[in-house]
């Protein structure tokens, strides 16, 4: 069952459910509070007109004054009472005092009557007409039952109308406190931290099985080595060492393919075009690489190329069946373009896999972009944008 977050969302139940849940309630709620700025709005009119009684000069500044003292108030519990129809936190933007100010001001000027006009009209009409044999006892009695049981109909629609107003007003109250372009790079920033994050992360488990369990394989591997020396060699002890030390080799090459894919040393050395020749050297498809670098990359951009190029070599060999792939690595007009393409039998579709997604989440970063041509019998090319400026 989906959690709703704000009244627009709630609006998308079934009928049942929704009119079963505290939405409406909390849209009431929402639009009775505009009877606050409402109350703001008289204080400002009467102090107005109060020092218009004496001239009209003073009139002017005494409601300018009022004005300015309500309006951070008026600001504030617009921002509070937004929870009741928007529970999703509203990020703090660099202008966020104007952008409250501009609501406020909205709010007092217009917004308040209107919220308590479209709830008048909503809640009292279904309400009179319930109420009609008591409010007009001269109506005939099977007129005023009708009225009573075509305002009971008319509830569950006043529901939906307050609640979609109120979600209405709250999501044109989020628009004018953070725009969806603010919330959005707030998000990039953050998932652009994590990466980072991840990264940072990814190079201190590289150092560790470097230094430390590497190391150690390579003690052990050389202790066995030297005692299979001093015994002979038909005693079944040698034998037994002789496998522990066939075992501790090809644990030490397991370890050392593991450090490679956690972290790429050579491309942290010597950049992204030997890292892929390194990667590509490793593949068990032969993969020709034609990577031509003026120099170094951004870091981020070297980091993102090569683990694209990576995931998109491991496909290669796990899921296309070809017989041969090729890597190719140019920067024009300050973008690196790489292609990936193999003689496979094609139908790669991100949909069917985190793998292509997962890319495309990556690159999205920094700005990069990924197209995937994979036709059903191949061949497969992807292609990969990532801006170095």
């Amino acid at each position: 069952m989906m959690l709703n977050r704000t009244a627009l969302e709630a609006l998308t139940q079934r009928p049942l459910p929704f009119l079963g849940s505290a939405w409406p309630w909390r849209c009431a709620a929402y639009l009775v509070a505009s009877a606050v700025p409402g109350a703001a709005a008289g204080a400002i009119a009467a102090a107005a007109m109060s020092g218009a009684l004496v001239t009209t000069v003073l009139g002017v500044v005494t409601g300018l004054a009022a004005f300015a003292l309500s309006m951070p108030l008026v600001a504030r519990f617009e921002r509070l009472r937004l929870r009741l129809v928007d529970t999703v936190p509203v990020p703090m933007t660099p202008d966020r005092r104007r952008r409250e100010a501009g609501l406020a001001l909205m709010t007092v000027l217009a917004l308040w009557w209107i919220d308590l006009v479209m709830l008048l009209f909503t809640i009292v009409g279904p309400l009179v007409l319930i109420l009609s044999p008591v409010v007009q006892p001269a109506v005939h009695p099977l007129v005023g039952t009708l009225a009573s049981i075509a305002g009971l109909l008319l509830l569950p629609v006043a529901a939906y109308t307050i609640t979609a107003w109120g979600g209405a007003r709250g999501a044109m109250a989020r628009a004018v406190l953070a725009p969806q372009s603010s919330e959005l790079g707030e998000v990039l920033r953050s998932r652009a931290r994590l990466v980072d994050a991840f990264e940072m992360e990814r190079r201190r488990i590289e150092r560790d099985l470097h230094d430390g369990a590497q190391q150690r394989l390579v003690s052990l591997s050389m202790t066995l080595g030297i005692a299979k020396l001093d015994l002979p060699e038909d005693a079944s002890a040698a034998r037994l060492i002789g496998l522990a030390h066939d075992e501790a080799k090809r644990a030490l090459a397991e370890l050392r393919e593991l450090i490679r894919g956690v972290h790429s040393q050579v491309l942290t050395d010597r950049g992204l075009g030997a890292a892929v020749h390194d990667v590509a050297g490793r593949s068990p498809v032969p993969v020709d690489v034609d990577v031509e670098l003026a120099g170094r990359l951004p870091a981020p951009v070297e980091v993102t190329a090569y683990y694209v190029v990576s995931e998109a070599l491991t496909n290669l060999a796990r899921h296309s069946r070809a017989t041969r792939g090729s890597v190719t690595g140019r920067v024009e007009r300050d973008t690196l373009l790489v292609e990936v393409r193999d003689d496979g039998v094609g139908g790669a579709d991100p949909g069917k896999g985190t793998g292509l997604t997962g890319l495309a989440d990556r690159l999205a970063v920094v700005g990069g972009r990924l197209s995937v041509s994979s036709p059903a019998g191949g061949p497969t090319l992807v292609r990969v944008e990532i801006p170095c400026a």
